[in-house]
């Protein structure tokens, strides 16, 4: 009896036990140690990180940019116009020469001999037509005193015509073999600079050569042709109407401008395969820093917009009614607006409607707002980075 009263205490001290654990647990879940119970007031949210600048009212540049390529006012290949052999070469390469500078020098001598030629030919057709003209004035005094035919008289007459016709032909012998002389200098025909060359002394070169010896290339002034969308025609033609359009050449990276010119002239059709226009503009090149073959970007002042109202173009956002940016209110909460927006630019764009100078706009952090929501704001990083210097 004694043990089985033992068993008993051992039992209902268990469920004692047992009784209390289940009690302390329905007390923690109770005072809010597992989920909340319905009668908790529910956390507020946490205002959302942006980043925003204002929208200030300002005087806008609006540009047009496009590739191009810079181009040289004017490239001859330099030929030979004579056969003969190549005797000198008087350029340096790389050099600058002017016009009329002689280049180099074929071997005269073939040429020489033929203009010396036609001048000795000439001196004997005259000596011929000086005999006959002689002759014609003693027949035509026979004949007045009947001792000459006409007959004879005009066989003169018609003898010193041909001597005279032959002297004539002679005198153009003689500017061809001169012409053909002179063309044993190859000279210049601009100023300008020579590139590599081609043709070294002693090799034999031909006037139908088609390799040239060297080219001639004139930079200054120089060009650039860029073609831009044909939509922009209209825009273009009408900035010419107002007066000189300025056009700055900027390197491969659009970051470093190299030289500034105006627009010389738009081409007279639109591409149809690329729907692009072709433009040229022109470069006084003093520097020469644009160099012929050289691609770069042509970016042409449109137009100056004054006093608008722009903001970046990283806070115009789409949406299914349209374009529209996010907002920072007074009380730093997220507001819509919707916005109507003029041209563009890479850092700035145009506000026509919907926005007012002084306006915050959100630039970072769109994606996590909502109407209404509060919103913490940071100044862009390269604000942030002026302030500190």
């Amino acid at each position: 009896m004694a043990v089985n009263t033992s068993r008993w205490v051992v039992g209902v001290a268990a469920v004692a036990l047992a009784a209390a654990a289940g009690g302390a647990g329905f007390y923690l879940f109770e005072s809010g140690a597992g989920e909340p119970g319905p009668g908790r007031v529910a956390a507020a949210r946490l205002p959302v990180p942006v980043t925003a600048v204002v929208a200030s009212r300002r005087d806008l540049p609006i540009y047009l940019t496009g590739l191009g390529a810079v181009q040289a006012t004017l490239t001859v290949g330099i030929h030979s116009q004579v056969d003969g052999k190549l005797q000198e070469v008087r350029f340096t390469e790389g050099q600058h020469v002017k016009q009329g500078d002689i280049l180099a020098k074929i071997d005269p001598r073939l040429f020489k001999a033929a203009l010396d030629q036609a001048k000795a030919k000439k001196a004997q057709d005259e000596a011929l037509l000086g005999a006959a003209r002689k002759d014609l004035a003693r027949f035509q005094s026979l004949a007045l005193k009947s001792f000459e035919t006409q007959q004879n008289v005009d066989a003169q007459q018609a003898k010193v015509d041909q001597l005279s016709a032959m002297t004539d032909a002679d005198a153009a012998a003689i500017e061809s073999a001169q012409t053909q002389l002179d063309y044993t200098d190859i000279m210049a025909p601009s100023d300008g600079r020579v590139g590599v060359r081609l043709v070294d002394p002693g090799n034999t070169v031909r006037a139908t050569d088609t390799g040239a010896l060297v080219s001639l290339v004139l930079a200054q002034p120089a060009a650039v042709s860029f073609t831009l969308p044909a939509q922009m025609l209209d825009d273009v033609r009408e900035a010419m109407k107002r007066g000189t359009v300025e056009v700055t050449a900027f390197d491969q990276n659009n970051k470093v401008p190299i030289s500034s010119g105006t627009l010389l002239m738009v081409d007279n059709a639109i591409d149809p395969a690329t729907s692009t226009i072709r433009l040229k503009a022109i470069f006084s090149n003093e520097d020469e820093r644009l160099w012929p073959g050289a691609f770069v970007n042509a970016r042409l002042l449109l137009e100056t917009r004054s006093n608008v109202v722009a903001i970046p173009p990283a806070a115009v956002q789409r949406g299914p009614r349209g374009l529209f940016a996010w907002v920072v209110t007074a009380n730093d909460t997220a507001a819509i607006r919707a916005i109507a927006l003029g041209p563009t630019t890479d850092d700035l764009a145009v506000v026509t409607s919907g926005l007012n100078e002084g306006d915050r706009v959100v630039t970072e952090g769109q994606y996590k707002l909502q109407a209404n929501a509060p919103v913490t704001v940071t100044a862009p990083a390269a604000t942030a980075d002026r302030s500190a210097q």
